[in-house]
């Protein structure tokens, strides 16, 4: 596939070189043209998020996949995908020098923050797009590339189109915010899956979890590459206008899966729910291998967040921002239908039984075996949190609730605490 298409990609660049200031300034075509977010209807929500097979293409969930939706910085896979190119094709070299230029030296953070006239090299610029997120890298790479960022947002465009990507239109190579740039869900889906598809040699600078620079190491801000087995990549992003957006991609038993999630209210929300995406869609792919007839829709719980936002002092441009989070302090709650304990929390002798009325809950989902699997999770993470507590789970509203029961009021409390310290969802349930 790659090199039926090499031919078309050489035309498209020196095409697009050449129409590149007339395409950045006349208004989009027909396939790149859509309404940008904060014009369309202010009741739909932000979030949208598709899941597709990265071997076949099918479509196992989407949900609001095609509306338009800010890519943040998202958008550097693109601009990953057109420095893989590059590489691929003998036009860059990692170890060739990437200059930062005046332009690119005065974007916004998130950012390696070099001055202008330094320069990095080509494989350190792609560990600062991936890891870090490096704004001012970005841009650096597309100036190194088409001579300007303008010029490259057009290139992006046009390799877009040439994908399939018919929603999206880009006019920088950053993410950083401009009302213009706009992609969705199926778009990145599209994306992410060309990208392991076309240079899958160059596939694993996703999964880097952090990289040394200049004797400082640098962590990055994709933390499902620590906590959930399987998940290799892609790439988060942030602004206020798109919310929390993470394009992923995981392997279970010999089967891979990409998700999109776009719009979450946290990044501890947006990780759950690629999680629970993710876990849903292997366990589906599973079943359906042995006959069943199912889908993820039907098997996943989607728990809208409530309760105040608690948000960091200062905001960066593009930035993760690790400090937010979504602390449910009260939790109005119907009569559940209990469902017999399915696990001991922890291995205690019996003489130290759970006591209290107090609870935790640390999921809800659309099947029981899911949340099972959420209370085995935390109990593994979170052991000596939940030592003395039961884990349960409870039938309510058509969802499977997971629980950790018989605590007091403290315990309850410290155990939530401990738990959403490490950006996992729970809340403190009092007696009935």
């Amino acid at each position: 596939m790659f090199a039926k298409l090499t031919s078309a990609r050489s035309f498209l660049a020196v095409a697009g070189l050449a129409l590149s200031c007339v395409i950045g300034a006349a208004a989009p075509s027909t396939a790149s043209a859509a309404i940008p977010y904060l014009q369309l209807n202010a009741q739909e929500p932000k979030y949208a998020a598709i899941v597709i097979d990265a071997n076949s293409g099918e479509v196992l969930y989407d949900k609001r996949a095609d509306s338009p939706r800010y890519p943040a910085s998202v958008t550097k896979v693109m601009t990953l995908y057109l420095t893989f190119e590059a590489l691929s094709e003998g036009r860059l070299k990692l170890t060739d020098r990437v200059t930062m230029s005046p332009r690119a030296a005065a974007q916004a953070p998130t950012k390696i923050g070099l001055p202008a006239g330094d320069s990095l090299s080509v494989d350190e610029a792609i560990k600062a797009m991936t890891v870090k997120s490096a704004n001012d890298v970005a841009v650096a790479m597309a100036e190194r590339l088409a001579g300007s960022e303008s010029r490259f947002a057009a290139l992006m465009t046009l390799r877009g189109q040439e994908l399939g990507m018919r929603t999206t239109r880009f006019v920088n190579a950053s993410g950083l915010p401009d009302s213009r740039q706009i992609s969705s869900a199926r778009d990145l889906a599209i994306l992410s899956r060309a990208t392991m598809r076309d240079f899958p040699q160059y596939y694993s600078y996703f999964s880097t979890k952090g990289f040394y620079f200049r004797g400082n190491y640098i962590k990055g801000h994709n933390r499902l590459l620590d906590s959930m087995e399987g998940f290799d990549g892609l790439k988060t992003g942030y602004t206020n206008a798109s919310g929390f957006n993470l394009a992923g991609s995981a392997v279970r038993d010999g089967r891979r899966l990409i998700a999109v999630v776009l719009g979450g209210p946290s990044t501890a929300w947006r990780d759950n729910n690629m999680e629970d995406l993710l876990l849903t869609g292997f366990d589906v792919m599973k079943r359906r291998s042995r006959g069943e007839r199912t889908s993820i829709a039907a098997n996943i719980y989607e728990d809208d967040p409530s309760g105040p936002i608690q948000r960091p002092a200062t905001e960066q441009g593009d930035g993760d921002q690790a400090g937010l989070k979504i602390v449910l302090t009260e939790n109005p709650r119907t009569p559940p239908v209990k469902v017999a304990p399915t696990m001991k929390a922890a291995q205690k002798p019996a003489t130290k039984k759970a006591k209290g009325e107090w609870s935790v809950q640390v999921g809800a989902f659309k099947s029981k075996s899911l949340a099972n699997e959420q209370l085995k999770i935390v109990q593994k993470r979170f052991s000596s949190a939940v030592a003395n507590a039961e884990g349960a789970v409870e039938s309510a509203g058509g969802a499977f609730r997971a629980q950790f029961q018989g605590m007091t009021a403290d315990a309850a409390r410290a155990a939530c605490s401990a738990i959403t310290a490490k950006r996992q969802p729970c809340m403190v349930l009092s007696p009935r």
